[in-house]
């Protein structure tokens, strides 16, 4: 019984559920593989770093909407939406919404560092898993399949829509589903 506790649907992240069916029309084109949120889930307080190796949480950005990707170098899908991720950020990135990377390689540290600057992502803010428990975390609730994986966020650290695979962040299709995604009821 204690198990079922655990994953139990949050009520406090009914107002992500509702966001997400709204959503739901937006998912098309480029990011039709979106999964919308059907039923409340309050994500896990995901620990992991930042550059200087830093502790970080994913409550930390309470109170912003976040674009939560977790990639690796070893990744070549991973690889190839970087530059996407990247130029989201830039066009929309704002005090309430942020693309949150986290690299999960678990070899050499300075490797993904090395390899964003060597293909000149420049917006994003660098942080690591470098024990990959993120991606562990989020398999355990059902969120993480493969890689990349990437999940919209609300500002309550609720889930909007997930995606296990790659997508055109940067395309027009994304970015009017994020953005759609920061709009308060």
């Amino acid at each position: 019984m204690g198990g079922l506790q655990r994953n139990a649907a949050d009520a406090s992240c009914r107002p992500a559920v509702d966001l997400a069916r709204r959503l739901a029309p937006l998912v098309k084109g480029e990011v039709a593989a979106v999964t919308v949120a059907t039923s409340p889930l309050r994500l896990p307080d995901l620990a992991f770093q930042d550059a200087q190796g830093a502790a970080k949480k994913l409550s930390d950005w309470r109170g912003r909407t976040v674009l939560l990707n977790l990639w690796a170098t070893w990744c070549v899908p991973c690889r190839e939406e970087m530059p996407a991720l990247d130029a989201l950020q830039a066009k929309i990135g704002n005090p309430n919404f942020e693309v949150v990377t986290v690299n999960i390689d678990t070899r050499d540290p300075a490797k993904p560092q090395a390899w964003l600057k060597d293909v000149g992502i420049k917006g994003l803010a660098y942080y690591a898993d470098p024990k990959g428990k993120v991606f562990t975390d989020l398999k355990l609730i059902g969120r993480a399949f493969g890689m990349p994986t990437t999940l919209l966020v609300d500002t309550q650290g609720c889930e909007i829509a997930n995606l296990a695979g790659p997508a055109e962040w940067a395309s027009d299709d994304a970015v009017n589903l994020v953005t759609a995604a920061q709009s308060r009821p």
